[in-house]
């Protein structure tokens, strides 16, 4: 029942952010622009299917190796506030956490860069993930949470929140939040984090739901301008289509496990 309410949220959140982008764009990009077949299979994919499983692969681990032992009980005793706030800020620090290494580790990166193969930057993007990359976040994420015991609903609207913030970090839309900026993640300073390395530095603005995580740690970068381009080096030359988007990371790796057998 709790994945049809999210596929309805899914859904008018979609069209909100469709709607936000025609008044207010801050590109002139097209509603089928290139790509969007692609990232329409992603979002049904990733959330619909990907997600959903992956997380509940988690809480059945939890329950057939009897690991319920180590839940936290004062964690999945408490209201659903304790339960929403505190989820939603060590979730999204954790979050923050992941999506460093997966910038960081060589491995990890070919599998994010999917993401980051996005060149007319949008709401949709926001799903545009490697199903590796899924899999990853919810075997350090997903799995350790269900030890916590947090609630269907605080689950539920945790993903709620994220999607909206998501959706609203990733839009195509010439909105600045002022002091906001240093809390939430916000169109201006995720556009940095998907910058071409010849428009600056990379590896940069790496927050989820919360921009405060980046401010704190130093990985905050929001100049008064728009970079001119998005992607990284080679991006000329990757697949923009589904299918080689989801091979290219396996032919990399093994590119570059061929070179260090050769050498």
């Amino acid at each position: 029942m709790e994945s049809v309410v999210y596929s309805i949220w899914l859904a008018g959140l979609g069209l909100l952010f469709v709607a936000l982008e025609r008044i207010w764009p801050r590109r002139p990009i097209p509603v089928f622009r290139k790509g969007i077949w692609s990232d329409l299979f992603y979002i049904v994919f990733n959330s619909k299917y990907l997600g959903i499983l992956t997380a509940y692969a988690s809480a059945h681990v939890v329950k057939v190796f009897h690991l319920d032992f180590l839940r936290i009980a004062v964690l999945a005793e408490a209201g659903f506030w304790t339960q929403f706030w505190v989820l939603l800020f060590v979730f999204d620090f954790l979050q923050w956490c992941v999506h460093n290494l997966l910038h960081r580790v060589g491995w990890l990166w070919e599998f994010h860069k999917p993401h980051h193969s996005i060149v007319d930057l949008d709401w949709i993007g926001n799903w545009r993930f490697h199903w590796v990359e899924v899999v990853v976040y919810g075997a350090l994420l997903y799995f350790p949470f269900g030890l916590f015991g947090f609630s269907g609903e605080a689950m539920f609207w945790n993903g709620v929140v994220s999607t909206l913030v998501g959706h609203f970090a990733h839009a195509n839309l010439r909105w600045r939040i002022g002091p906001l900026k240093y809390v939430i993640n916000s169109p201006e300073m995720h556009i940095w984090h998907h910058n071409h390395p010849d428009c600056g530095p990379v590896n940069r603005n790496f927050g989820i739901t919360f921009s405060l995580w980046d401010w704190l740690f130093g990985t905050a970068w929001t100049p008064p301008a728009d970079p001119d381009r998005l992607g990284f080096e080679g991006i000329e030359s990757y697949p923009d289509q589904l299918p080689g988007q989801w091979a290219m990371p396996f032919v990399a790796l093994w590119r570059r496990a061929s070179g260090n057998l050769k050498g």
